[in-house]
């Protein structure tokens, strides 16, 4: 047991900090556990738009989508090319430049199946809602800041709940009344679910602030991976390479691996990147990097996920742990749990708080 000025202390930071961040639990836990059915909802109600259409066969090539990207899209537009990884599915091109959004392609002929701008569509808003407070690098490094202050909240609140007697430490005073019986809620499910909530902000936190894996790197005494430099050279005034035989080339280094990514750089100067999910990669869209030179097509830099730098290769589990896909559909239950109950512990909390201060008054 504390002492009582330390309990004190520790309920002030607890109550503080609860106050404070009451507003951004909510946010993240709302949006994280919609997040859970956006997607497949909108794929159900945006079918066309996922869905190869019926009687599609074979596959474009990936240099035909390219050169129409090319043609109507300005210079300095960048593109990542998505092709489908399960039969039916649609080949998604995210593009980045003057216009920024999604193109929906038959996967067999290129044909245009839709487009959404990055700012259309509830997914899109719930993302970036949950992914930036709609602030872009502001709201990530808010979000980011917000981790310790969440750890402060769970170390305060388990050390408020330990009991002096085990047997009343998971009871719920349904009967007491509507304050106490959400007092014990709070309490509880604080003390049972607060670890797991943890585990989800810190992920969300890695993914959202890319200096913290940086910083893991650092600390583990080795050096960042980054893209390959291009030589100055004149390259570049003839004709672009075949985007398909690079791939296959980058294929070729990479035997088993699911093609996950084909990424066109948008500035000059800059190399292109092919991505791979290998059998033993629990990513779901692969780490695995081949690196090309947009001008003339050679393989600058081969980097597997297993050789990449600790601060990178921990993407590989966190991104799968945060989104609820390690381990299959009841990971997607427990990750939307945890973000219900956080919302409810930040809903909770400034109600308790309320009815304390309103009791205080009428005292």
């Amino acid at each position: 047991m504390a002492r009582p000025t330390a309990r004190r202390l520790w309920l002030l930071a607890h109550r503080w900090i609860g106050l404070s961040l009451g507003l951004l639990l909510l946010l993240a836990g709302l949006t994280g556990a919609a997040l859970v059915v956006a997607r497949p909802a909108d794929e159900v109600v945006h079918e066309a738009l996922y869905r190869a259409p019926a009687g599609s066969h074979g596959a474009v090539s990936l240099d035909t989508v390219r050169q129409r990207l090319s043609a109507e899209f300005p210079a300095g537009t960048g593109y990542t090319l998505r092709p489908p990884r399960l039969p039916g599915e649609a080949l998604l091109v995210y593009v980045r430049g003057p216009w920024s959004g999604t193109l929906h392609l038959d996967p067999s002929t290129g044909a245009e199946l839709g487009r959404r701008g990055e700012h259309e569509g509830v997914f899109n808003f719930l993302f970036e809602l949950h992914a930036t407070l709609l602030l872009e690098d502001t709201g990530r490094a808010v979000l980011a800041s917000a981790v310790l202050a969440y750890l402060v909240l769970l170390l305060s609140g388990l050390v408020l709940w330990w009991p002096a007697r085990w047997r009343h430490a998971f009871s719920v005073r349904w009967v007491a009344g509507l304050t106490r019986a959400l007092f014990d809620l709070h309490r509880v499910a604080g003390a049972l679910l607060g670890l797991g909530i943890a585990v989800s902000v810190l992920t969300g936190a890695y993914m959202a602030w890319r200096p913290l894996s940086g910083w893991v790197s650092a600390a583990a005494g080795a050096t960042a991976s980054a893209p390959p430099a291009l030589a100055p050279t004149a390259a570049g005034t003839g004709p672009a390479p075949s985007l398909d035989a690079v791939v296959a080339e980058a294929a070729r280094h990479f035997p088993g691996g699911q093609l996950g990514y084909v990424q066109w750089p948008a500035r000059v100067g800059s190399p292109g990147r092919i991505r791979f999910r290998m059998p033993d990669d629990p990513h779901p869209n692969g780490l695995s990097s081949a690196w090309f030179d947009p001008r003339d097509g050679r393989l600058l830099a081969l980097h597997p996920w297993q050789q990449l730098d600790p601060g990178a290769r921990a993407y590989a589990w966190i991104y799968p742990l945060h989104i609820g896909r390690l381990g299959g559909p009841w990971h997607l239950v427990l990750n939307a749990t945890f973000g219900l109950a956080l919302a409810g512990l930040g809903v909770s909390g400034v109600w308790l708080w309320w009815r304390r201060r309103r009791a205080r008054r009428g005292a």
